[in-house]
């Protein structure tokens, strides 16, 4: 599916700034569609030329990036739209049930988005919605930015005749023709306002709508059932928002910046109900606010379950990462004791190996989780063979090449040996006593789902008649 960007680049002549409002409002429209009951497509003009002129001579002399004058309609014409957004709502059943995004409405079929557009104010109707085959109840809302007119919203509910609808869903409409006359105005959506996350409040989560002096005028069901989680049994009508366990300065805020402001109320460690206020605007004066409810308190309770565990996972690498390095010194003070070379050898190898795992455990008690980056613990590993095998007469340098991918923590610590024993070779063997010392490279490169690993030195190379072989 085309994004919004897409669509708007391809047909219109939107400007940057005018797409950045229409995904705010995209951003954050699935409330509306919930207050609404209806779906809502965003439709955009696809201006066309007047016959015998170019585009550029219809605009005059200061052309506009959409076409369109202060009362709508410029000096092109619109005969087409393209729909650049959608949404359905949650509250009701959809008129929809093939997506519309990128498809194109003539304005012959849709006279009221073009009486929106042309007049700059809300219009309502029933119209054939062609591609339905029904009759359907459209509001189209102009969708405003500065004083310009740059879209409009449609707002598109099945037309139910004579059905007469409950306090809730009349609550919820009026506060959505609320809004709409703030997108007509364009003082929605907000400028700061970011899109809604996963977690925010919807609709159907529980709704509280406040006057303009920050009074109770409604509570959904659900609000009340949020309200009982956090301690208030009374009625909420007429009640102001501080008095429901809001901090004091909550709605003060909404109201004096402008913008939705969002609150977690706690009560415990079981019940944290999510709250955001969304200030109501209405001829540039604080007409009141819609407070949206939602317990979230099995996902923190998951959230703060989560957090012990991976303090857990941690707890247990940093245990395994002291065990091994008790494991390691003890094998370093038994080979003091030996006097055997190649005994000691044996046991300074192992020291190095069981080091060499005890750097992936360290490095997962300090990340978290069950993968590490691997350049994350392959210059511990660099340090650890430079301290214990490289001789000052013969100075080495390390140099690596690259970060290298996310490992589980498995194969991370079998490669971390074998790199230790790759650099053990290039030390002991590619710069024997007597040399001058060099340089040894070590490259870490990712190819797809593979890590290539190559260890470069300028040291002796094979002795004269190496045969693999043999």
């Amino acid at each position: 599916m085309s994004s919004l960007r897409d669509l708007a680049r391809l047909h219109t002549e939107l400007a940057s700034a005018d797409r950045d409002h229409l995904r705010r409002l995209i951003g954050s429209w699935a409330l509306l569609a919930d207050l609404s009951f209806a779906d809502l497509l965003l439709l955009v003009p696809v201006v066309a030329p007047l016959p015998g002129t170019s585009p550029r001579e219809t605009r005059g002399p200061e052309p506009r990036r959409d076409g369109l004058d202060g009362d709508g309609l410029g000096r092109n014409r619109v005969e087409r739209f393209v729909i650049v957004g959608q949404v359905r709502p949650a509250t009701a059943q959809t008129l929809y049930v093939n997506d519309q995004v990128g498809r194109f409405s003539s304005a012959a079929e849709r006279p009221l988005v073009v009486q929106a557009l042309r007049s700059g104010k809300i219009c309502q109707g029933n119209v054939d919605i062609g591609s339905t085959g029904r009759l359907a109840a459209v509001q189209a809302v102009p969708v405003r930015i500065g004083n310009r007119v740059i879209a409009v919203l449609s707002a598109e509910t099945p037309d139910l005749g004579s059905r007469l609808p409950g306090e809730l869903e009349r609550t919820y409409v009026g506060v959505f023709d609320r809004i709409a006359q703030m997108i007509a105005d364009g003082s929605f959506p907000f400028a700061t306002d970011e899109s809604d996350s996963e977690d925010a409040p919807r609709v159907g989560d529980g709704v509280v709508v406040l006057d303009q002096s920050g009074g109770v005028t409604y509570t959904s069901p659900n609000a009340v059932s949020a309200l009982h989680r956090i301690g208030f049994h009374a009625n909420a009508l007429g009640r102001d928002l501080d008095d429901l366990g809001f901090q004091p300065g909550v709605l003060r805020t909404a109201f004096r910046l402008r913008v939705p402001v969002t609150e977690e109320l706690e009560r415990g460690l079981n019940v944290s109900i999510l709250a955001r206020v969304i200030p109501l605007i209405k001829d540039n004066q604080i007409d009141g606010a819609l407070v949206l409810l939602r317990d979230v308190s099995d996902l923190r309770r998951q959230e703060r379950l989560l957090v012990s565990m991976d303090a857990t996972i941690r707890e247990i690498h940093h245990r395994v990462k002291n065990n091994l390095q008790t494991v390691s010194s003890l094998l370093r003070l038994q080979g003091r004791r030996v006097g055997h070379p190649e005994a000691r050898a044996a046991i300074d190898e192992s020291v190095r190996r069981i080091r060499s795992i005890a750097l992936v455990h360290e490095v997962l008690a300090r990340e978290g989780g069950d993968e590490v980056a691997f350049g994350e613990i392959m210059r511990p590993i660099v340090q650890m063979v430079d301290e214990a095998l490289v001789a000052t007469d013969r100075p080495i340098s390390f140099k690596v090449v690259g970060e290298g991918p996310t490992l589980p923590a498995t194969t991370a610590s079998s490669l971390a040996v074998v790199l230790t024993e790759l650099l053990q070779n290039a030390v002991e063997h590619g710069y024997p006593d007597g040399s001058t010392g060099g340089e040894i490279v070590i490259e870490l490169e990712s190819s797809g789902s593979d890590l290539i690993v190559r260890i470069h030195d300028d040291g002796a190379g094979l002795p004269d008649g190496f045969d693999l072989a043999t």
